[in-house]
């Protein structure tokens, strides 16, 4: 597996990068037949360190985790721990999830986006520190700058895919990569699908087609 570790204002010691590979290279060999890289940041939050994994193990397959910590050893431990935790989990799918996945369908190529986000004319601070005086008209007309239009400025876009999957195996993929939300076409009817996260802690699910 190749392994890119780097620091973002933080200096990194050989026996830290020495330290993340052997842990990684651990991880990889007892959940995965193979895994085809990670990459490894560090970097500085107040008086704490931060570390950020992102495996990549198989077509369409990544995992996610994070950590904090007082050094940068415990933030990789402890962001470790998290990928680890949700491979637990899923310990006995990864590998035929991973399997199955290659001779499927090639999924459908998307583009996503970040985009800025706006505030209430009367919820955004004054750039000194006071309030905005209320402005004419509707008080939920958005903030918006010179170039946005009626919508807020992108600032943020990179290629994805939707992988043609079951509701079991979407859920999988969203909760091993960390994300809040997964889109994907559902296997069984092609259908648009998305699964997500929702605030009380359980699994959402949306299905795009139409009800009998």
């Amino acid at each position: 597996m190749q392994i890119t570790v780097s620091g973002k204002q933080v200096d990194l010691s050989d026996a830290l990068r020495v330290h993340v590979a052997n842990h990684l290279g651990l991880i990889s060999t007892k959940y995965f037949d193979h895994a085809l890289e990670a990459n490894v940041t560090f970097s500085r939050a107040r008086s704490f360190f931060t570390c950020d994994i992102n495996v990549h193990a198989g077509r369409g397959l990544t995992l996610r985790g994070e950590g904090e910590a007082a050094d940068a050893h415990a933030a990789f431990d402890d962001a470790a721990e998290h990928i680890a935790k949700r491979l637990r989990r899923y310990r006995r799918r990864v590998n035929e999830h991973a399997r199955e996945i290659a001779g499927r369908e090639r999924p459908e190529a998307a583009r996503q986006y970040v985009l800025e986000e706006v505030y209430d004319r009367e919820d955004t601070p004054a750039p000194n520190g006071a309030a905005h005086e209320a402005a004419p008209g509707p008080t939920t007309e958005p903030i918006l700058g010179p170039d946005t239009g009626p919508n807020a400025a992108i600032i943020a876009e990179s290629l994805t895919e939707i992988a043609f999957l079951s509701v079991s195996e979407a859920v999988m993929r969203m909760d091993l990569a960390d994300q809040p939300a997964l889109m994907f076409r559902n296997s069984a009817n092609r259908a648009l699908n998305v699964v997500y996260r929702r605030s009380d802690g359980n699994i959402g699910w949306i299905d795009s087609t139409t009800a009998a």
